[in-house]
């Protein structure tokens, strides 16, 4: 279910090896969170990727060549379409439809899926032998409770709603939040709003999109293919930033205090530039708001008009009995972040947040589940052997040797390099044992 990246690549997967498959999607179209203006899109007009095209796309289907190197959303949403179209999936998937529940059935061996027509509210229930949820997890607010919020007289919004500069014009702005879509929404209201403040917890490493004129991915994936340890990208990495934007410090950031690697990359060479003009006050983390403003954990204050809260998504299944998916902590642990020790044929696609571009570990995810539906099938003992696993691997971090921040930011994060070897491993296990 869900027609974004996961949801096509997993049902594109399936099909092509034999395997009957249905998706479906609560909105009138593909894309999932591309698809702007959509209920439940959380990209905003200035959206582009952070991950470069190469490092982006899908490995069977290329971006067209007359696309930048980092797509906008307009883009990203058109390269979606012409994947469903050229892999023959439109006529698979059931538009306008909302997955309600899905319930095992069979003593687990199969699950009803209700669905309901966004149109006609008409619900309808059909019985698979799998369930792949593609529902993603970056559409549900995280929502800070501050003291004194309830005096606040300005606007408050999340992220989510937010949409373009216009509701940032002639305001007094604060943001709250240091992950890219927060650092993007600071420079907006640098441009737009009367003034600009960006409340953070922590300090980060803020990475430029080019570095000797290459996308900055790219040149961090050179250093990986040259297999050196971390401790040496890291020196590598800090004095190659230190040399493109400088001692954060001196602009009024906070000194970071981790390591690379250690949290999501920011990838964002404007913010520093805004908050060098003034354009952009760094402020501590929230203390509480009262009537006409905010008061800082360093005790400083500052009257605003607007706070945007770009403070990140909770993972939910409102579909599916948490207790299924080895839920801990608030949020789902699963064997190669898909896999639950609940149900052998209940599997998640989409649950990582990696430090390159998604959708190549979507294509690879996609192969594995249509492996593992595979041998369900014909092979069942090789398939619950493989997923007897699940359990005992749940907690396993495909960090590349880093240690993540703990933080809700943080519980999907992979190492991109890692993580695609943990899959390719995967399917190999599968296949050989054909």
């Amino acid at each position: 279910m869900g027609a974004g990246p996961h949801g096509l690549s997993a049902l594109k997967a399936l099909l092509q090896n034999g395997i009957e498959a249905d998706g479906f999607e609560r909105e009138s179209d593909v894309g999932g969170n591309w698809n702007f203006g959509a209920e439940n899109s959380r990209v905003y007009e200035s959206t582009h990727l952070i991950s470069s095209k190469p490092f982006t796309q899908f490995p069977d289907f290329p971006m067209p060549d007359s696309y930048p190197d980092y797509p906008s959303h307009r883009q990203v949403k058109e390269y979606f379409e012409r994947y469903a179209a050229h892999f023959g999936l439109r006529d698979r998937i059931r538009f306008s439809s909302d997955v309600v529940r899905a319930v095992p059935v069979d003593e687990g061996r199969a699950w009803d899926v209700t669905v309901a027509d966004r149109v006609t509210a008409q619900e309808t229930t059909y019985r698979y032998a799998g369930l792949v949820v593609g529902n993603g997890h970056n559409w549900n607010p995280k929502i800070p409770d501050y003291a004194g919020r309830s005096e606040f007289r300005g606007e408050v919004i999340h992220s989510a709603d937010y949409k373009g500069p216009e509701v940032l014009r002639g305001k007094r702005v604060l943001v709250v939040g240091a992950g890219n879509t927060g650092c993007d929404v600071a420079v907006e209201a640098a441009q737009n709003a009367t003034h600009a403040w960006h409340s953070t917890r922590r300090g980060y490493y803020y990475n430029p999109k080019y570095m000797t004129g290459r996308p900055s991915d790219q040149v961090a994936d050179s250093l990986l293919a040259l297999r050196l340890p971390l401790g040496l990208r890291r020196v590598l990495f800090k004095a190659s930033l230190g040399i493109a934007v400088g001692d954060l410090t001196k602009f009024g950031l906070k000194r970071p205090d981790h390591k690379f690697f250690e949290t999501h990359p920011i990838v964002n060479q404007q913010l520093v530039y805004y908050v060098g003009q003034g354009d952009i006050t760094p402020k501590d983390d929230i203390d509480r708001f009262d009537a006409d403003g905010v008061v800082f954990t360093d005790g400083s204050r500052v009257d605003v008009d607007l706070v945007v809260f770009c403070t990140g998504y909770l993972v939910r299944f409102p579909f599916l009995e948490q207790d299924w998916l080895n839920w801990k902590d608030d949020h789902p642990q699963l064997f190669l972040q898909m896999f639950t020790p609940s149900f052998d044929n209940l599997v998640v696609s989409g649950l990582i947040q990696p430090d390159s571009g998604q959708w190549t570990l979507a294509h690879w995810q996609g192969i594995l589940i249509a492996r593992v539906a595979e041998a369900l099938r014909v092979r069942p003992s090789v398939a619950h052997g493989f997923l007897s696993r699940s359990a005992a691997e749940a907690d396993r971090r495909y960090s590349a040797g880093a240690h993540y921040k703990d933080s809700t930011r943080h519980y999907f994060e992979v190492a991109h390099q890692d993580y695609l070897r943990a899959l390719q491993d995967a399917i190999h296990e599968l296949e050989v044992s054909a």
